[in-house]
């Protein structure tokens, strides 16, 4: 008999597909990789709306704000690079209602605004406070002022009404209800009044000392707007350049990336659970597969199959079902993920993009790691079956594992927590974590065992109790393993 491994294994794969006998270890790394990914979908699309919701709130793929107008020299290399800009400029000032209105002022966060503007997210803006908001992406037009509801009622104004900002009077044209760069400040507090770049001159505000932000912001692709920022980031560095910084997602705003990361591992707290109890499924499905192929085993010895061959037959046969359970938890962690986004949508007006290709690729490498790290040690002992056990049933049985593979599986269930934790001092703290936990069950399950064992008098005790806990007594490592 002289079949490959790989034929081998095919045959026994569709004999035991038929057989139903790999039914409970497919069905426990569907499960897992469906836990796994779906966790993982859902973390991929929140992770790819908050980044989108905090280049909103950013106003740009990459920003550059200085205290000056921003240096030529920066529109010329975004302008090289294909990027789209816009530059905004902020200051405090104060607002004010005419004579014939009351006269009475208010501190206000004046941003003026160029056509473009927001590169990234719309502004919502209403007819009057009552109104619904609508989304646009017009600006102020040249005369026009838009302003924060909450302005209206501490000057008396109404809209149509004119609003005075230092030397100019502007007519209140819309009511700001969303501005998506708007950032969180201190003057973030003040009621907004934007109004159109042109008009600037004109309220004479802009003077030597005043103090005034202007935020260069560029969009487009990630490629060059990686090559701008970097670009900026070392021409912000040089002498002759002052009062220029550039923000980004990753180094320009703490509190966006602050949000991100937290966001990110609490999801992987979720996702390490799964791979936990994933590992353990799958551990104990391959140990029973195991001990019902032990005389299909002894059989295939008899018939001239080398150890080689056997373990061979065992590899490719889970190397197959875990790729087609992987695929079916792949799809089914899809579907699953959608509840998630449906929760979601109750509570933030936002949707989320599509996901990536990498929970793809992380669910199906992720299945293959728990089947073959965790499921296949106790399959490759059938290659040890002796023929002799054709005649005598009670040899050949599965011993415990020795501890090269506790110590492979350990090893394995560790990279693979570490991998799904993304972090490696969370991965370190929830693997130290787990492996104390393992210990304190196990001395727990142990000093269990010797008291029931003490604590059962066979003399007066009923038949099953001690039926029972002799069982338990006679292999107290089998008990100590299952409750670790």
């Amino acid at each position: 008999m002289n079949l490959s491994f790989f034929r081998l294994g095919l045959r026994t794969l569709v004999r035991d597909l038929r057989a139903g006998e790999l039914r409970l270890l497919m069905v426990a790394v569907t499960l897992a990789v469906a836990a796994l990914t779906s966790v993982g979908f859902f973390a991929d699309r929140l992770q790819g709306g908050l980044q989108r919701d905090a280049l909103q709130l950013l106003g740009g793929d990459a920003v550059v704000a200085s205290d000056n107008p921003t240096p030529p020299a920066f529109a010329e290399r975004a302008r090289a690079l294909g990027l789209q800009t816009v530059t905004t400029m902020g200051f405090p000032t104060m607002g004010r209602a005419s004579d014939v209105q009351g006269g009475a002022t208010k501190l206000v966060a004046l941003k003026s605004v160029e056509p473009g503007y927001p590169l990234r997210g719309s502004l919502q803006v209403a007819d009057s406070p009552d109104a619904v908001a609508q989304v646009t992406r017009d600006i102020p037009a040249p005369g026009e002022v838009w302003v924060d509801a909450p302005l209206l009622e501490a000057l008396g104004l109404s809209m149509g009404d004119m609003l005075l900002l230092g030397d100019a009077q502007l007519r209140i044209a819309r009511i700001i209800v969303v501005e998506p760069d708007r950032g969180a400040g201190f003057m973030s507090f003040a009621p907004r009044a934007m109004l159109n770049q042109a008009d600037v001159p004109a309220t004479g505000l802009v003077q030597p000392a005043s103090r005034l932000t202007y935020r260069f912001a560029v969009a487009g692709s990630p490629a060059a707007v990686k090559a701008f920022s970097e670009w900026a980031a070392i021409e912000a560095t040089k002498p002759e350049v002052h009062g220029v910084r550039v923000e980004s997602l990753e180094s320009g705003r703490p509190e966006m990336r602050q949000t991100l990361d937290r966001a990110q591992k609490f999801l992987n707290l979720v996702a390490l659970l799964a791979a936990l109890l994933s590992a353990v499924a799958v551990a104990l499905a391959a140990r029973g597969f195991a001990a019902d192929h032990l005389d299909a085993s002894a059989m295939l010895r008899v018939l001239g199959q080398s150890q080689r061959a056997i373990a061979g037959a065992y590899t490719t046969e889970f190397a197959l079902i875990g790729l087609f359970a992987s695929a079916m938890g792949v799809a089914l962690g899809y579907l699953v993920h959608n509840v998630f986004v449906l929760l979601l949508a109750g509570l933030v007006e936002s949707a989320l993009p599509a996901p990536s290709l990498w929970p793809v690729a992380f669910g199906l490498g992720m299945g293959l790691t728990l089947l073959l790290a965790f499921g296949l040690p106790p399959v490759l002992q059938l290659a040890q079956v002796p023929p002799l056990r054709v005649i005598r049933r009670d040899m050949g049985g599965l011993r415990p594992a020795s501890l090269a593979v506790l110590g492979v599986g350990v090893a394995g269930f560790a990279a693979l927590l570490l991998a799904v934790s993304s972090d490696l001092v969370l991965g370190l703290i929830a693997v130290g974590g787990f492996a104390g936990a393992v210990a304190l069950f196990a001395l727990l399950s142990w000093a269990a065992v010797k008291l029931l064992r003490k604590s059962v008098n066979e003399s007066t005790a009923p038949r099953w109790l001690v039926l029972a806990t002799r069982q338990i007594s006679a292999r107290p490592a089998y008990a100590v393993v299952q409750v670790s």
